[in-house]
């Protein structure tokens, strides 16, 4: 058996603050550093780590036979290339998880709250964060400074109130820590009506500044060319600017993994600094082999603020809703927080969550009789799981949500969001207002005219060849209208063997627009399939296509110009799984969008809860399309869940965005008191 040293971290050393501490173990240690645990019982030898001799934090197995923490492990390779034990040859992309059982029991080693000086609780390894975040008084204390701290006084409030503009950027720039300050500067043209003070009477409700967090979240990739589940738009090369997560793929690592979401914004990867690079250096940086360590500024929504003293809090006529029930009404839906106390730890709460096939995240699928949730009642089915004890679930598994509620001690806090009823004015009969199914029809061709983003452009091509008619193309196509994206239909490979591979001029990544005057711009896969083996088989085939290209790419000085980016994509070798990153979407015309309509509902106090960037551009006399840039977490738009950063706002109420600039769009968002209709075109982000 072997002592485990025990580090001191109490909550009244000096210099501790919630910036510092660590918001999974509770203590301060250097980022790259291993999480630090107090020990208060002797850990058996078998458990603990070589390296830094203290019980093993994310265990890796060495081919040789031995077990490291994966920081220590990690960082010994980077001076090394043996194991530290027996010396022989080692690399860390051979090294794998521990065994379940093995983590497991690491997991159930018992640990102290580190801050001592105001919490004397001990726990289970794998209890401690939930603990930290929904009991331990010295860290809520310090979480509650922190906020306090963020929040801008009555006098700045009123400073700002009247003005039309205000950024998301700088909204962000006074959350974010010092470190990280010169990263996060206001990008030109962004207009933000998330952020709008309301000009209502005095009982609307105030809100802050919108609260956001810089966390460092660890990914490792196993294999090269393995994906992480994440699409990811933006760079500098782009009216984005920043990095943005648009997507997170459910299974995957990163769903998996629960703590990323979508409108994260990627400030940096393993000590690269994202801020001002291209979109396809930023894609190669994020798919890199090994350990991925990326420090991201997360959004949290909007914080409630209190009047002023001076003010008298406005009567309310709402009915009070049950205790451990609290509602916070949408225009569609209502979130919950529901509180289920157990008689004993290993009682089964009595729920069985599902996944959906449309829909990302954890369902409520049934309430068995005679259990604990069926018992309380507040819980129902269908309801849609955010967070389980202070764990995100948003795009979560139910398979996490279980380990969540089994890791739990007496009390489980659910936040869950439910349909609602609301009744029509004039008094008829209530009825639930539901989005509707995303069907084809809701898409179609656009007839917006507009020019692409500063940078991109496209050019089409024509290639005539004579052949025999048993002789291949020799393409491989993806795509079609019948796809999720309504992509147009392109070429994800060109094989050495066909005609077309001859002359270089097609190449993968372009986009079909006819074979022998037969239009493909319009057709599903199967019809495009089908038409180009019918013209094939001619003994002249003349094929149009158009290529996009990014001026950016060429002018980023890394030597490979648009080079750069086609091996990025090459990367990913197979054909049958390759997809364009997602600026080559950015070049095609107008003419080859499809667009679809999103209608937004809201209560006057509400924000819409999505910032954009673009707009025309005196000082360049430059017209950028519109881009929305970050979705809110609790607003419309992200309980909607169809608008995705990244879209394209092409029309608001069927009037076009074309030439509008900020002071422009500004008002005619500001007048659609309960409803809007946003046109937007949306391209499939980058996949890593």
């Amino acid at each position: 058996m072997a002592t485990t040293e025990t580090k001191k971290a109490g909550s009244a050393a000096a210099g501790l603050s919630w910036a510092r501490v660590c918001k999974e173990c509770g203590q301060q240690h250097e980022g790259l550093d291993s999480h630090l645990y107090e020990y208060p019982e002797d850990v058996d030898d078998e458990l603990m780590c070589h390296i830094c001799l203290q019980p093993l934090i994310r265990p890796m197995d060495t081919p040789c036979g031995h077990t490291y923490c994966f920081y220590c492990l990690s960082s010994f390779l980077k001076e090394q290339d043996f194991c530290p034990v027996d010396r022989q040859r080692l690399q860390l992309n051979h090294c794998r998880p521990s065994s379940l059982l093995v983590r497991n029991l690491l997991d159930k080693l018992t640990v102290v709250c580190p801050h001592t000086a105001e919490c004397q609780k001990q726990m289970q390894r794998c209890e401690l964060q939930p603990h930290l975040h929904n009991r331990c008084p010295a860290f809520r204390r310090l979480r509650e400074e922190a906020e306090k701290r963020k929040r801008p006084s009555w006098n700045e409030l009123k400073a700002r109130k009247g003005d039309c503009e205000l950024s998301a950027a700088d909204a962000k720039h006074s959350e974010t820590p010092p470190h990280s300050a010169t990263r996060d500067q206001p990008d030109p043209g962004l207009i933000n009506p998330a952020f709008e003070e309301s000009e209502e009477a005095d009982n609307t409700p105030l809100r802050s500044s919108l609260v956001a967090e810089s966390n460092v979240v660890e990914l490792f990739r196993e294999e090269p060319g393995e994906d992480l589940g994440l699409r990811i738009v933006g760079g500098k090369d782009t009216p984005l600017g920043n990095i943005v997560v648009q997507e997170i793929l459910r299974d995957l690592q990163a769903a998996r993994d629960g703590r990323l979401a979508p409108g994260d914004h990627i400030l940096e990867v393993n000590d690269i600094s994202l801020a001002s690079v291209p979109h396809a250096r930023a894609i190669a940086v994020l798919r890199q082999p090994g350990l991925l360590r990326l420090t991201v500024m997360q959004e949290k929504g909007f914080k409630p603020k209190e009047p002023r003293s001076d003010q008298h809090a406005p009567s309310s006529t709402a009915p009070q809703t049950p205790h451990g029930a609290h509602a916070k009404a949408t225009s569609a839906h209502t979130v919950l927080q529901v509180t289920l106390v157990k008689n004993q730890r290993t009682e089964p709460l009595g729920i069985k969550l599902i996944r959906k096939l449309d829909e990302s995240g954890v369902f409520i699928l049934d309430l068995l009789s005679g259990g604990l949730a069926a018992k309380d009642g507040k819980l129902k089915n269908n309801d849609k799981v955010l967070a389980i004890n202070g764990h995100e679930l948003r795009h979560g598994t139910p398979e996490s949500a279980a380990h969540i509620i089994q890791a739990s001690e007496m009390r489980v806090n659910f936040v869950v969001m439910r349909l609602v009823e609301t009744t029509e004015e004039g008094g008829s009969q209530g009825r639930a207002v539901r989005r509707m199914p995303d069907l084809q029809y809701f898409r179609r061709h656009s007839t917006y005219m507009k020019d692409p983003p500063g940078g991109f452009s496209s050019q089409e091509k024509t290639v005539t060849v004579k052949k025999e008619p048993r002789l291949s193309l020799g393409i491989t196509i993806a795509g079609g209208r019948d796809c999720r994206s309504r992509l147009p239909v392109y070429i994800t490979s060109v094989q050495p063997i066909g005609c077309l591979h001859r002359d270089g001029i097609i190449k993968r990544g372009d986009v079909l627009l006819s074979i022998n005057g037969v239009d493909l711009t319009q057709l599903s896969y199967s019809e495009a399939v089908s038409a180009l083996k019918a013209q094939a088989a001619q003994p002249q085939v003349a094929l149009r296509v158009i290529q996009t290209t990014s001026e950016n790419r060429q002018e980023d000085g890394e030597g490979a110009g648009a080079d750069r980016a086609d091996a990025v994509e090459d990367a990913r070798e197979d054909a049958h799984n390759w997809t364009p990153m997602w600026t080559r979407w950015l070049g095609l015309p107008s003419h080859m969008h499809w667009c679809r309509d999103v209608l937004l509902q809201k209560s006057n106090s509400e924000s819409w809860g999505f910032s954009i960037v673009g707009g025309y551009e005196e000082s360049h006399g430059q017209q950028q399309p519109f881009f929305i840039k970050t979705i809110v977490p609790g607003t419309p738009a992200h309980f909607d869940g169809r608008l995705k950063c990244g879209d394209e706002i092409v029309a608001v109420n069927g009037a076009t965005t074309v030439g509008m600039n900020n002071s422009s769009l500004i008002p005619m968002l500001k007048l659609q008191r309960n409803k809007v209709a946003l046109t937007v075109v949306s391209w499939p982000g980058s996949l890593v």
